[in-house]
């Protein structure tokens, strides 16, 4: 195959075994979805979902957030791990939505990543899930897969993010980025692998 012809397989295959992906964190809105996706850094989805609805009981929105104490939401958030520094970013991040964006989550890479505790690949979610511009956020499965998948060299998720979005259809980036980490979970995880049995890889 060439990888024009991987790439084209792929894509079939993932609109096959994952033609609705749902996005993997509970949220409500925009902030809410910003919250979650940061407090997703070294954890997992599944634990994430189970501490927002504890937190958001709270706080749920700016406002609410800046009257707890750091303290506070750390103490809630602390199955997530790096409970100081995520607690920080996340009362942070709720004060200057507040004194600059009338509370509202921005909508620009530039204006995200400029808030504590929001990266790249924070923004990028936030951007594709929420306010379905293009984007292709790259995670830990995205990374593996790429390399996997003989479609990047692996040696940076920069690099990985770059050859992602020039491989695959910008119209298709949203959907995809899901798709891949969905498979990468379910057929292709870190450990474990067995090639024969993956749908994709033991194709291509």
């Amino acid at each position: 195959m060439t990888k024009k012809e991987r790439v084209a397989f792929i894509i079939d295959k993932l609109e096959e075994l994952y033609p609705h992906p749902a996005i993997p964190l509970d949220h409500k809105d925009a902030y809410t979805m910003l919250i979650a996706v940061l407090l997703s850094a070294q954890c997992t989805d599944k634990r994430v979902n189970l501490i927002t609805p504890l937190l958001f009981e709270k706080a749920d929105n700016p406002k609410s957030m800046v009257r707890l104490s750091i303290g506070e939401i750390q103490e809630i958030i602390r199955p997530c791990g790096l409970s100081p520094a995520k607690a920080k970013a996340i009362h942070g991040l709720s004060e200057i939505l507040l004194a600059k964006h009338h509370g509202q989550v921005p909508d620009t890479f530039e204006e995200l990543e400029h808030l504590p505790g929001v990266g790249h690949k924070t923004a990028s979610v936030i951007m594709t899930q929420v306010f379905d511009k293009p984007a292709f956020p790259v995670d830990t499965h995205i990374h593996r897969l790429m390399h996997r998948w003989h479609l990047s060299n692996g040696k940076s998720v920069e690099q990985t993010e770059k050859d992602a979005r020039r491989l695959f259809p910008e119209e298709l980036w949203n959907k995809l980025h899901l798709q891949i980490i969905y498979f990468g979970r379910e057929y292709c995880p870190a450990r474990g692998h067995v090639i024969e049995q993956c749908p994709i890889c033991s194709k291509i």
